[in-house]
């Protein structure tokens, strides 16, 4: 149980439907915090396999410190369990859909709601290893959906919502990386089959000296 002179800004509590207030999301909204709120978690089971209680997992992040009085006194119009504080809001944040928890129910990124400007990339950077795999991602989005233009790439990933928000910072950060990549994808439509395109310049074997056409690449 947390101590009643703890002092934190993050906080972090479970909220569960049946007992809340039909307006709970407003409320949380109103209280002016910004909120990160985990899907419902309705699949989650007990050791002995019976199904618990369908509930929310939420991150409370206060605009400085605050007692365990102030955040209990909010849970309380919330008729929800007493809160407890946060270490790392990174870790709290992963465990919304159960990210590196294999052994519980998953539960998607693209359903976390946020409100009053919660930004989870406010808290701690993108470790290298994350960046790579946001990065693998993305060439993957690409090549699945054929994709040439950046402009197109980053529409998709900012339509995306939280469940894209990694690959969106990632993309956003790597412009020269990913307009390079995305150029050879739009040569490589433009004529399937072909040989590489010679660098420019450069003449292509068995081509004449006279001046050649093509197209541009995007821009």
């Amino acid at each position: 149980m947390a101590e009643k002179n703890v002092k934190k800004r993050n906080w972090a509590m479970v909220l569960y439907p049946e007992s809340a207030p039909q307006d709970w999301r407003e409320q949380l909204r109103l209280s002016g915090l910004q909120v990160a709120i985990s899907p419902l978690h309705d699949k989650d089971v007990n050791a002995d396999g019976e199904p618990k209680k369908a509930h929310h997992h939420v991150i409370l992040v206060y605009g400085s410190p605050t007692t365990y009085s102030n955040v209990k006194a909010l849970c309380d119009r919330l008729n929800q369990p007493i809160p407890q504080p946060l270490e790392q809001v990174r870790g709290y944040y992963r465990y919304l859909t159960h990210e590196d928890n294999p052994e519980k129910a998953q539960y998607s990124k693209s359903d976390i709601q946020t409100l009053n400007g919660f930004d989870i990339r406010e808290f701690v950077e993108l470790t290298k290893s994350e960046v790579t795999k946001a990065k693998r991602e993305i060439l993957q989005l690409i090549r699945d959906n054929g994709i040439t233009e950046y402009a197109d790439l980053i529409d998709i990933l900012m339509d995306g919502g939280e469940g894209t928000a990694d690959m969106f910072d990632v993309a956003s950060n790597n412009t020269l990386f990913f307009k390079a990549y995305l150029t050879s994808q739009w040569r490589r439509q433009a004529a399937p089959g072909r040989p590489r395109q010679a660098a420019e310049g450069e003449r292509p074997s068995g081509a004449s000296a006279g001046p050649t056409e093509r197209a541009e690449p995007p821009r």
